[in-house]
């Protein structure tokens, strides 16, 4: 019977006005991120979202073309006719639909309007400045995101259970390590499951590796075998409600070896020392250097090659990064973030935990 290693811990008016009806008619913009927020951050007149995760979380609706315009005062979401009636059903109080054929006279109107940079490409941009010539777009750099980070209770519920779901399913895995499974097969049977418990789907495509395999941080899943005495590795993660799990487990399916023993040992204390420090304010830097110096103690550093986590929310990577290869940042309260050292011998094996945690 296989057995699991998987542990938790867990500005006043201008032109643009015309765009809106009175602002009287709404208490208040029922997000994190107020337009008077974002356009604070922005430093703009005006800023048009178009990354579509970013337009999902300011109005709650999930597209697949559409923009949204902020305003100091409004959020207006522009849609075409395929979405407008989900649109007008799901959008968050405060925040108007439209026609995505008016956009174009509205930005017209404005005497200058911020972009993501990140989300507008050369052609599009270029195209706009040719075609609004009296409106100055002035590109901006994750300014949603940085409100992203911090997830409100209603964001913390949804990701509640999309890890429970995650959870569940690496529990179910001893059950199907059976036979002669592929790696594709038992990768097919989590989105199946994940799909019976009721989640949107999976976060991101699975890695599931035997033998060898799991030394490949990212592994691709094959037509490969088990075989009794294989380790395997999982990461996978489960998506509800928009929000994103992941969390990694291995299995051994036959008796460890005393290698395979102490890199588990290694990894594990590594895991813990650094959820141990998880709190608001703690440097990413520090929680990087925490675990690389458990791993350092066991002889095995040279074998970790990756960072040791990542923010999670409405995508799989957002916000903070915490690795040394990367500018320090300091955790939030209320942002979601994982913790996952692994070490991987080349040609031999490899062991990944991971688990998330909501920083308090």
């Amino acid at each position: 019977m296989p057995y699991l290693y998987y542990s938790r811990s867990y500005i006043p008016h201008t032109t643009y006005d015309i765009l809106f009806i009175p602002w009287t008619r709404y208490a208040c913009f029922v997000h994190p991120s107020s337009p008077a927020q974002v356009i604070a951050a922005a430093g703009t007149e005006a800023f048009l979202v178009s990354n579509l995760v970013n337009v999902r979380y300011i109005s709650g609706v999930d597209v697949s073309e559409g923009m949204l315009l902020i305003t100091p005062r409004s959020a207006v979401l522009f849609v075409d006719g395929r979405y407008s009636e989900v649109a007008s059903k799901d959008v968050r109080r405060g925040t108007q639909v439209r026609p995505l054929a008016s956009l174009p006279t509205i930005l017209g109107h404005l005497a200058e309007c911020g972009c993501e940079s990140e989300a507008v490409t050369l052609a599009q941009f270029r195209n706009w400045k040719r075609k609004f010539k009296n409106t100055k777009f002035i590109q901006k750099s994750k300014i949603v995101e940085q409100f992203r980070r911090t997830k409100d209770a209603d964001e913390v519920r949804k990701f509640r259970r999309a890890q429970q779901m995650t959870t569940t399913l690496l529990t179910r895995v001893p059950d199907w390590l059976r036979g002669e499974i592929t790696e594709k097969a038992l990768a097919r049977t989590l989105r199946t499951a994940a799909d019976e418990l009721g989640a949107d789907g999976l976060s991101f495509e699975p890695i599931v590796a035997f033998g060898t395999h799991t030394s490949r941080p990212h592994h691709h899943p094959t037509t490969r075998r088990l075989r009794t005495g294989n380790i395997v590795q999982i990461d996978v993660g489960v998506r509800y409600g928009g929000y994103c799990a992941d969390q990694s487990a291995v299995f051994f399916t036959g008796k460890k070896t005393q290698k395979q023993q102490r890199v588990l040992q290694a990894v594990q204390e590594a895991k813990d020392t650094a959820l141990a420090l998880v709190r608001s304010g703690v440097s990413t830097h520090t929680l990087d250097k925490e675990a690389r110096r458990v791993l350092r103690s066991y002889g095995l550093e040279k074998y970790f090659i990756h960072s040791l986590g990542h923010g999670v929310g409405l995508e799989i990577h957002e916000g903070a990064r915490i690795s040394l290869r990367v500018p320090e940042e300091f955790l939030q309260k209320g942002e979601i973030v994982t913790i996952e050292p692994g070490v991987y011998i080349p040609g031999q094996f490899g062991v990944r935990l991971e688990e998330e945690v909501v920083v308090a």
